[in-house]
């Protein structure tokens, strides 16, 4: 599969991760985009140490997603839960 395939179903959140890994001239086939249009979401950035980043960054890439999209679904499975412990 050529790497453009793959660069076509990303979301914003993995390009974004993808482009911090990659170099624009590492693809031949690949045209300059002319317009982009998406909706940004507000987010709130916070801290944390890097011991546990460093093991959801382990966690996110066995499975083979961003450690964002890992910790958001780790969130809202708790708080859907009804976890009173995180609200």
């Amino acid at each position: 599969m050529r790497k453009s395939k793959i660069i076509q179903d990303m979301s914003i959140y993995e390009a974004s991760a993808f482009w911090d890994d990659h170099d624009f001239a590492e693809f031949d086939d690949v045209q300059e985009t002319k317009e982009i249009k998406f909706h940004l979401i507000k987010k709130k950035y916070v801290g944390l140490d890097l011991n546990i980043y460093a093991k959801i960054r382990k966690q996110a890439r066995k499975l083979k997603t961003t450690e964002d999209v890992l910790i958001n679904e780790w969130l809202r499975e708790n708080i859907n839960k009804g976890d009173a412990t995180l609200l």
